[in-house]
């Protein structure tokens, strides 16, 4: 029997028995959710607000401690504007575009990962974990209120699964003792330890780092900038780097780089991590220690996303460096992306080959998070004399020459992923067309007349007729594909222009549920846009 034995930061969803418990035969849902974290609960959410019945399973009954992932990137939330959970998180976040270098304590190089204007959000916020998963539960109990079919059920481990033809049986323990359910689908977001993944004997490829770093948020008050620092061999650190960033509620996340060979019993120490802290702030500075952890990591994935009924998101289907803020934020790019395939499946208007383009796509997401994690990774721990001299040939360099500014690799931050084999897209046929809006890139935003333009396209199919004639509403086989038509009146600082435009001065896009660009053509055709759409819910 399942007992209470995890420490939460906000206990959101308390045990409750409920029905299903006992039936006298395994009650059937759509889509059950294995794991209650961020993707998770964001996956339900999104299910939720398209009217598919989920549930999610955790085993402990809220947010647990500890600050974890903390920079949240500009499509993270764009994602989650569409969720309507974007404006609690950054206003409560701390927002930051800048980043600095340093070696030893000069400065050697900044970067700016929003220097142009014309977007909503800024390049990242850096938001407690905890937080970030609380909002999106708060918006979760909104929708249900407004009855949202979503269920969470807290302190309900699963033990066991089975998978059948048409569904998978699932046994789950209790504080009230086991019982059973059906899935038709299940998605598991539990984690880079993932029992689910274990149950089905199935195991990552990739490699182990040999490095350890030591994690201390710490709550102070100073006046330290609001930005990304970054420290090549401090001399509070020697030999290795260090990071400060800022966090709400006058906490700084600080990380030590250790070195592989290491007593962890003794760098935990909290005497000894306090020694660390105060060498790199300044013993005048008081400060509390908050949360520590140190951390080793790998890069890594799962061979296949999609096993029968069963898909992997977050970190169970892969894992990366924290160099980069790679792990959530990819994980919510993956439920963005099965979301809303989840739902045109479960509603009829799609074939379930359609699910088939999760594993595509967000593997291929993967592939790339993990090259430029790694990268950073052997930037930051050189594996041999070679990858050491390069990296010090750069750092000699880049003060005082621009084109040794891009090799510098202090951990190179989330972009949102194009998916350009993806079978999903149609042929570009925008002859100039800007390559940042190529089919299988997420929309880039764009202040308009009304707002911005990410505001308006959200959550189901839509096309985008710029400067050219279409229908207010095109419908295709049951699905009613919103028109947007906009003009220069629309766009009157030109950034629409500069985003969207071809050589002709007008272009049609069709654009997908999770605002990932399908198509773009100069004008509109209703035989080329309908074959696009068809192609982009997997008919063709």
């Amino acid at each position: 029997m399942i007992a209470a034995r995890y420490q939460t930061a906000f206990r959101l969803y308390p045990y409750e028995k409920v029905t299903d418990q006992e039936a006298s035969s395994a009650v059937r849902h759509p889509v059950v959710i294995i794991g209650g974290g961020p993707i998770g609960m964001g996956l339900a959410l999104d299910l939720g607000k398209k009217g598919i019945r989920c549930l999610v399973l955790d085993d402990h009954d809220g947010v647990g401690m500890g600050s974890r992932a903390i920079c949240f990137a500009k499509r993270t939330l764009e994602i989650c504007d569409r969720l309507g959970c974007g404006d609690p998180m950054v206003e409560k976040g701390v927002v930051w575009n800048l980043g600095r270098v340093y070696r030893e304590q000069e400065e050697i190089y900044n970067f700016n990962l929003l220097p142009e204007g014309g977007h909503k959000r800024p390049a990242f916020i850096n938001l407690q974990q905890p937080y970030f998963e609380q909002f999106i539960v708060e918006q979760i109990r909104e929708q249900q209120a407004a009855g949202a079919p979503i269920k969470i059920r807290g302190q309900n481990l699963l033990t066991k699964l089975e998978q059948k033809p048409d569904h998978i049986l699932l046994n789950v323990d209790t504080p009230d003792g086991p019982y059973q359910i059906e899935a038709e689908y299940l998605v598991a977001c539990d984690g880079a330890s993932s029992p689910t993944r274990n149950m089905l004997g199935l195991g990552f490829e990739g490699r182990v780092f040999e490095d350890n770093f030591l994690i201390a948020d710490i709550r102070m008050n100073a006046d330290f900038p609001v930005e990304r620092r970054f420290w090549f061999n401090p001399p509070f650190n020697p030999n290795e780097t260090a990071l400060m960033h800022k966090q709400p509620d006058d906490i700084w996340r600080l990380d030590f780089q250790l070195g592989w060979d290491i007593d962890r019993k003794v760098e935990l120490d909290s005497a000894k991590i306090s020694k660390r802290v105060s060498e790199m702030i300044g013993k005048d500075i008081e400060f509390e220690l908050v949360w520590t952890s140190i951390y080793t990591f790998r890069c890594c994935t799962m061979k296949d996303y999609r096993h029968g009924r069963i898909f992997f998101a977050g970190d169970s289907a892969h894992q990366v460096s924290p160099f980069g803020a790679r792990g959530a934020n990819g994980g919510i790019q993956d439920i963005d992306n099965l979301g809303w395939k989840l739902a045109a499946v479960l509603d009829g208007g799609a074939p379930d080959a359609l699910l088939d383009s999760y594993h595509d796509e967000r593997k291929y997401g993967a592939i790339e998070n993990i090259k430029n994690s790694s990268r950073s990774a052997d930037f930051l721990t050189p594996r041999n004399a070679a990858h050491e001299m390069f990296r010090d040939a750069v750092l000699d360099l880049v003060k005082d020459f621009e084109f040794a500014q891009p090799m510098v690799n202090s951990g190179r931050l989330s972009m949102p992923c194009t998916y350009d084999a993806s079978p999903l897209n149609s042929a570009d046929a925008l002859v100039g067309g800007p390559t940042r809006t190529r089919p299988g890139s997420p929309l880039s935003d764009a202040p308009l007349s009304s707002g911005y333009l990410l505001d308006h396209v959200a959550g189901q199919f839509a096309i985008l007729a710029i400067n050219c004639d279409a229908p207010e509403v095109f419908e295709i086989d049951g699905i009613s594909v919103e028109v947007h038509s906009l003009s220069g009146a629309d766009d009157s600082e030109g950034h629409l222009a500069e985003r969207y435009l071809g050589r002709s001065g007008s272009a049609l896009y069709l654009v997908r549920p999770d605002q990932h660009v399908a198509g773009r053509w100069p004008a509109f055709d209703a035989d080329t846009v309908a074959t696009a759409i068809q192609k982009a819910i997997g008919r063709e």
